[in-house]
């Protein structure tokens, strides 16, 4: 890997912004300290996370689902951990693969550590996924900003996360740090944190801290636990009334569009970008290795 450049290319989906690594053997030795120093805003090319873009049977994490997905996307977050779904992410991944000809606009299967995910590249540009269903734990959690705390749903799209609604988006703080949450043996595994504010009918705005890589621009798993969770404070379950319901979530950096199906599918739909292109030099994968 050090002796010859690394190709990359950098996209986002609603500002939630990613490095893609095409590896499709998986040849590459992708080290957390490699993806921690590629997602390094000053030092490296800068990231919310690593989208490692392999065939599915040549992953070990993936070859049981290879014969219904020829692509897997083994993400990472910017400290370099391994997470198991990126909403976001999805969409970056799909629209790299029509990028580079493995793919055209249609329906496709892409693997992840959170199983198959059902993708639509749509002809006018917006990427929906089909994200699987929301799981809803019993166990309550609590999130406190600054000594002002608020109960929060415990909502699972694959990856953990906790929702928390509010007055005012302000009050999750500058969100640079994880925010506290009790009982932590909730999450042991450490959890997506997501406050949320009404802006009007089925129209919220959130902002979120991520596990691995502090506040992002946007989280796809994210938005789609905050439509789940408001559905269910708003009393319009989508299992309970027969009729899926869609929320608009306002990200800070776009607009993501949420529909629970009446079966619990859920489907987030919204832009994902290509924006370049290039190689990463040999000599500083050489110095990142050390």
């Amino acid at each position: 890997m050090n002796s010859t450049p690394l190709a990359f290319l950098k996209g986002h989906g609603t500002e939630n912004d990613f490095v893609i690594l095409p590896d499709p053997e998986n040849a590459v030795d992708l080290t957390a300290a490699l993806v921690a120093r590629v997602c390094d805003r000053r030092a490296g090319i800068g990231g919310d996370g690593v989208l490692h873009v392999v065939r599915s049977a040549a992953h070990p994490e993936a070859r049981h689902m290879a014969g219904e997905a020829e692509w897997f996307m083994d993400y990472r977050n910017a400290d370099g951990s391994v997470a198991e779904m990126c909403g976001n992410g999805v969409r970056v991944f799909a629209r790299y693969l029509e990028h580079a000809g493995h793919v055209t606009a249609g329906d496709l299967a892409v693997a992840t550590r959170a199983g198959v995910k059902l993708v639509h590249l749509a002809k006018d540009g917006d990427v929906t996924v089909s994200m699987g269903r929301a799981v809803l734990p019993d166990a309550g959690v609590t999130v406190t900003v600054d000594g002002r705390s608020w109960p929060a749903r415990n909502v699972n799209m694959g990856n953990p996360h906790a929702v928390a609604f509010v007055d005012d988006l302000a009050h999750a703080g500058h969100l640079r740090a994880e925010p506290a949450y009790a009982p932590a043996a909730v999450y042991p595994d450490g959890v997506n944190i997501e406050f949320v504010a009404d802006r009007g009918p089925r129209h919220v705005a959130m902002r979120v801290h991520e596990r691995g890589a502090a506040e992002t621009r946007s989280c796809g798993t994210g938005a789609c636990a905050v439509a789940v969770a408001a559905a269910r404070r708003d009393g319009v379950d989508p299992a309970v009334t027969g009729a899926p319901v869609t929320y608009t979530v306002d990200v800070l950096g776009g607009t993501l569009v949420i529909t629970e199906r009446p079966d619990g599918r859920v489907e987030m739909t919204g832009p994902a970008v290509i924006v370049a292109e290039g190689h990463i030099d040999p000599a500083w994968l050489s110095e990142s290795a050390v």
